[in-house]
């Protein structure tokens, strides 16, 4: 809707995890630094941890793009899976053939052995595999188990699959169980992803304006990205959330800037978690009359 008229190519607050608006800040940069060295250094398990919003999976692709010529990679999104399930996204990922029809003692062993042939190949061949997983906290316990059974595969002098955990805080949690304790002892790095401080978040809105194709001056106002920081509190989500309804407003009152009010009357017409709700409804007003206007504008440009 306000491409055009902030002359952008695309949408620039996308809530996707669009690889090419990932942005440096020191926590990511930390985070893709210790993930790289943990996986070059041959470990076999590493998690990542961090809050609703604050890019894991952003994250884990920019991290499986790093890692795309070096590396075999496998990335499973859907934590909600058997054991025996588990196996054959694997499987699947690795592009092994497999006979559903069989019961699930005969698969999970045949798919054990015929997984296990696969990362030695791999291994001759001169290539690491790496399995990342998404939103690892909602696994069943024994889907975990299964996981860490994977850690077994080696040689005599490395590991021939490593995993990479993506989970939010309650991941930490659930390995603090009993029950998990030994998938806990073989995670030999962790990080826990924070938000966008306030010294990076001009840097961070900036740069996913510039990827979009917006060349102009300062688009957000000092005061602005005030308002956005603390009502965000730096989660990139949220930040992207009230950036793009901010571009709505200012579009919509034909201003060439976004200002601290238009902020707030985005927070106002955002979820209740996100700050005060005084002004509600102003934005779905704001769009109203744009509609109308353009409505307008059209018919006066026929007469």
């Amino acid at each position: 809707m306000y491409l055009q008229y902030f002359n952008m190519k695309e949408m620039p607050f996308a809530l996707l995890p669009d690889t090419n608006f990932f942005f440096e800040s020191d926590s990511y940069k930390e985070a893709l630094n210790v993930l790289l060295i943990a996986i070059r250094s041959g470990e076999g398990f590493v998690k990542v941890t961090g809050e609703v919003g604050t890019g894991k999976t952003m994250l884990c692709r920019k991290l499986l793009n790093c890692l795309e010529d070096d590396y075999v990679t496998v990335f499973i999104p859907n934590p909600f899976l058997t054991p025996n399930l588990l196996r054959m996204a694997l499987a699947d990922e690795l592009e092994i053939g497999y006979n559903e029809d069989m019961s699930n003692e005969v698969t999970s062993y045949r798919l054990m052995s015929d997984i296990t042939e696969r990362l030695m190949e791999h291994n001759r061949n001169g290539k690491q595999v790496v399995v990342c997983l998404d939103e690892v906290q909602a696994m069943p316990v024994e889907t975990l188990e299964a996981l860490r059974l994977f850690s077994n595969i080696e040689t005599e002098k490395s590991k021939l699959l490593q995993i990479v955990l993506f989970g939010q805080p309650e991941l930490d949690e659930r390995l603090n169980q009993k029950c998990n304790r030994q998938l806990k002892q073989r995670i030999s790095f962790s990080y826990r992803l924070k938000p966008v401080d306030r010294s990076c978040i001009s840097g961070y809105i900036n740069h996913r304006l510039h990827i979009a194709g917006y060349s102009g001056g300062e688009l957000f106002t000092a005061k602005a990205i005030d308002r956005i920081h603390r009502s965000s509190m730096g989660v990139p989500r949220l930040v992207n959330t009230l950036c793009n309804k901010s571009l709505i407003l200012a579009f919509g009152q034909g201003s060439n800037d976004i200002k601290h009010e238009h902020v707030r009357q985005a927070i106002a017409d955002s979820d209740e978690d996100m700050v005060d709700k005084s002004g509600r409804g102003r934005l779905i007003t704001a769009i109203t009359a744009l509609l109308v206007a353009a409505t307008s504008l059209s018919v006066w440009a026929l007469v």
